[in-house]
């Protein structure tokens, strides 16, 4: 069933892809897609049950009763999906033909130049009618284009879709003083074509025509007619560069010393620029319109006929609030514009398209040339799995801001991402939002400034309502008609708000994650839909407040979440009312993921979570009620990240002691918080060296300032994987002597903050001549009687990068203000002599 599961997911890839051209295709992806769903169910429901068989084979040898109507329920499971199977058998069996015909057709119409359904068509020819607020972009490029006199410079335009990256590019081409800078100018429109018609179509433009299909003979004359020549090579709209193209056609351009040729790139992805070879410095994002351009290139289009000027004060009103919507993306106010310059210029018809406007723009997508056809190409060139989660955001409200951790949690949860090798699924993830991020889908807002870790992200308003477009067609979710998610009996996935009604998922069978979004609390009891509904694997109650009038009961609610087999994720972060969880917790057999982190009046664990044998994180950092971890936790030997470990007092019997821990192995990040009483014994001074892939180490010190506790803290042996470390509250006069980079020789980011004992590094910490910190990141934060000067941090850290300081008062020479919120960071030109 998992092999046929795998078939049915590589043959859904296919025909999303090529859906629009036939019907069948449109009609069979929404069969495979619901038989995926049912068929995935029926794989996690067996390896929990294998798994908790596997677990009761322990300790009994009989088959339960349970157990044999189990394999009864899916036998008949199984009998009716191989008969679904068997009734679309006609139509897969002609999904390939059909596929096949749909690349040949693209392959002929684009010379081989996409293998995707849509394409676009760019010329050179600029339409200055519709152009604004690019003097400040043009100013920038040409002053790295003009004074070049070196061997061929690359330069990128990277943004999203519809931000106005060809028409700068068209802005550039046609500048005058470009023009007579160089002697030969050539416009490709990547997209449109493959290698074969690129070569040929520069040919064309040197005026040197060739039909040949030999790409070397090609590459050899297009060589020789560049060559002594300063030459403006243009790629607009470039995808991808993994069939190789780039790099031959690269390696046969012409690139003497002192040409001062140069080829400029657009395109939607960030990586592929960079891996095209163009560096950070040379690479220009254009930023959305203010609401002054906005509304100027809105006026343009929308009142071209009165020469772009708004004479009605009541239009402009409503102008401006359908100026918003469009979020200063250009080609959203052109569209619009255009939209409204062709209707009557009365108030209420301009009211009319403002309160309809999800709709219009869904109708008008038909058109390959529309604003949300060229806002899903950059959907359509993702792989599967990225398309999967970028849909996540569509059942967030418009505008919000979403946790990293939030997305990154549903996502493993829900069985989107996997882990890949070495690296872990959270790794996985992480990497996923920065490819999205990279191809200009999604915004990063809040970032660590040292290596651009994101930590909250959002969507712009027409992605968004992109997203949400192909939500609905997919099913991906419930959607009302003003694209609000929305619960029904069919639900697949739902967001939370305080305006949602729940009731209407009575008899859902289908739902898999459940989010509060905007919510911060809910009624509960067992007469509720959402009682009733078993199926979720995504759990995020994250801020709840548990209604304590007559609509909540506490173990009806528990009662419905211990029965949800499937689920893998549960959150219960910062939810106050949370004093302990029940002891049926342990019911939970697939649960990967439990996070109660902020949980201020959680006071105690019960021992039954030892018995979650898949649990890969458990987050209970912050949790300041709670005194000890129950005893047990080295069963958890899957265990990847565990925030909050308290180091017990030695008298608590019943807690989980440092030495405990020994036996998992997989810990990548590990949060230690020292409480009142806590003592770290001598037995126990090794055990974070055993940890050989642990990569991140928090260790919050309680602001313990007793003699004994600050000499066994003192004698911890870290392990040498360690590539960040956090030290928090810590109540020494110096450094404890493992921070040395003798010990730590991959630590790449140090964070020290939150102490008024702390005084100075230690000796150990400044190593030796031959032996120096890698260290590229440094945070020192609220430190107002360490001593150090900005020499001695740069002579132990010669690799230095990055510093972000604040309320260090007594910190001398440093390059940037100690006494506020202030950073440093190291100058290319630095860089690049080292």
């Amino acid at each position: 069933m998992k092999s046929e599961l795998v078939i049915l997911q590589s043959y859904l890839g296919d025909v999303d892809r090529h859906k629009e051209k036939y019907k069948t295709l449109e009609a069979a992806s929404t069969n495979l897609r619901e038989l995926i769903y049912r068929i995935d169910d029926l794989v996690s429901d067996c390896q929990n049950r294998v798994d908790y068989e596997s677990m009761r084979s322990r300790f009994f040898s009989a088959i339960s009763l349970r157990g044999k109507n189990f394999r009864n329920q899916v036998g008949k499971k199984l009998a009716e999906i191989n008969r679904d199977i068997e009734s679309m058998r006609e139509t897969l069996n002609i999904i390939p033909s059909m596929i096949s015909i749909c690349k040949s057709e693209e392959a002929g119409s684009s010379g081989g130049g996409s293998s995707w359904g849509r394409v676009r068509w760019t010329s050179d020819i600029i339409d200055e009618s519709q152009t604004v607020g690019l003097a400040k972009d043009t100013k920038i490029l040409k002053k790295w284009i003009l004074p070049c006199n070196g061997s061929l410079q690359l330069i990128a335009i990277v943004g999203m879709g519809g931000l106005g990256k060809t028409t700068l590019a068209q802005k550039i081409y046609n500048d005058r003083e470009v023009c007579s800078r160089f002697q030969v100018r050539i416009w490709v429109c990547k997209s449109t074509f493959g290698e074969l018609e690129i070569m040929k179509g520069i040919l064309e433009q040197l005026k040197m025509d060739d039909h040949r299909s030999d790409r070397n003979v090609l590459l050899k004359r297009i060589h020789e007619a560049l060559s002594n020549k300063k030459y403006l090579i243009v790629m607009d709209d470039v995808w991808s560069i993994d069939d190789g193209w780039w790099k031959r056609l690269l390696e046969g351009l012409p690139k003497t010393e002192k040409q001062g040729s140069c080829i400029i790139v657009t395109s939607r992805n960030e990586d592929v620029v960079k891996r095209m070879g163009v560096e950070e410095e040379q690479i220009h994002r254009p930023k959305l319109l203010s609401e002054e351009e906005g509304w100027l290139l809105f006026c343009k289009v929308a009142f071209a006929s009165s020469k772009g000027k708004c004479k009605d004060i009541e239009l402009e009103h409503v102008g401006k609030d359908i100026l918003k919507k469009c979020a200063g993306l250009p080609l959203a106010i052109k569209t619009i514009g255009g939209l409204l310059s062709s209707k009557c210029q009365l108030y209420s018809v301009w009211k009319e398209v403002y309160e309809d406007l999800p709709h219009i723009l869904a109708d008008e997508s038909k058109s390959d040339d529309s604003l949300m056809a060229t806002l899903q190409l950059s959907y359509d060139h993702l792989p599967l799995q990225q398309k999967q989660c970028i849909l996540c955001f569509a059942i967030y409200p418009e505008d919000y801001e979403i946790e990293v951790d939030q997305l990154a949690n549903w996502w493993i949860g829900e069985g989107f991402i996997h882990k890949k090798g070495t690296k872990t699924s959270r790794k996985m993830a992480l990497e996923c939002l920065s490819e999205l991020i990279s191809q200009c889908l999604v915004e990063a807002v809040s970032k660590r400034n040292y290596d651009g870790r994101v930590y909250s992200c959002k969507m712009h308003d027409m992605i968004r309502e992109m997203i949400i477009r192909v939500a609905r067609e997919e099913r991906f979710c419930s959607l009302d008609e003003n694209n609000t998610n929305i619960a029904t009996m069919h639900s697949r996935r739902l967001g939370v708000t305080n305006e949602t009604l729940l009731q209407p998922l009575d008899g859902n069978s289908k739902l898999r994650a459940l989010l509060l979004t905007k919510a911060n609390y809910i009624g509960f009891t067992k007469q509720v839909a959402l009682a009733q509904v078993k199926s979720l694997r995504v759990l995020d109650l994250s801020h709840l407040k548990f209604d304590e009038s007559s609509q909540f009961c506490e173990v009806d609610f528990w009662r419905w979440i211990t029965s949800l087999k499937r689920l893998t994720y549960l959150s219960f972060r910062d939810v106050a009312n949370l004093t302990k969880l029940p002891r049926s917790i342990k019911k939970l057999w697939g649960l990967q993921i439990l996070v109660l982190g902020e949980c201020i009046n959680l006071k105690k664990l019960p021992r039954s979570i030892t018995l979650l044998p898949k649990l890969v994180v458990l987050d209970v950092g912050n949790c300041t009620s709670l005194s000890y971890l129950p005893r047990g936790l080295s069963k958890l030997v899957h265990l990847q990240e565990l925030y909050g470990f308290k180091i017990p007092n030695a008298r608590v019997s019943n807690a989980c002691h440092l030495r405990d821990l020994k036996d998992l192995r997989d810990l990548r990040v590990l949060q230690l918080d020292v409480m009142e009483g806590s003592m770290i014994e001598e037995d126990e001074l090794t055990v974070l060296a055993q940890f050989q892939y642990l990569r991140m180490l928090i260790v919050n010190a309680g602001d313990r300032d007793d003699d004994i506790f600050l000499e066994r803290l003192e004698k911890l042996l870290p392990p040498k994987s360690l590539e960040e470390l956090y030290l928090r509250h810590f109540c020494g006069h110096t450094t404890p002597a493992w921070i040395a980079p003798k010990l730590l020789d991959r630590l790449q980011y140090l964070c020290i903050e939150d102490s008024c004992v702390l005084q100075r590094l230690s000796d150990r910490f400044r190593g030796s001549e031959g032996n120096k910190w890698k260290i590229e990141g440094l945070c020192l934060k609220y430190l107002p009687n360490l001593e150090e000067t900005w020499d001695g941090i740069r002579s132990a850290m010669p690799g230095l990068k990055y510093v972000e300081v604040s309320h260090c008062n007594s910190l001398k020479s440093f390059s940037c203000d100690v006494k506020n919120i202030d950073c440093w960071r190291k100058p290319e030109e630095e860089d690049e002599m080292n």
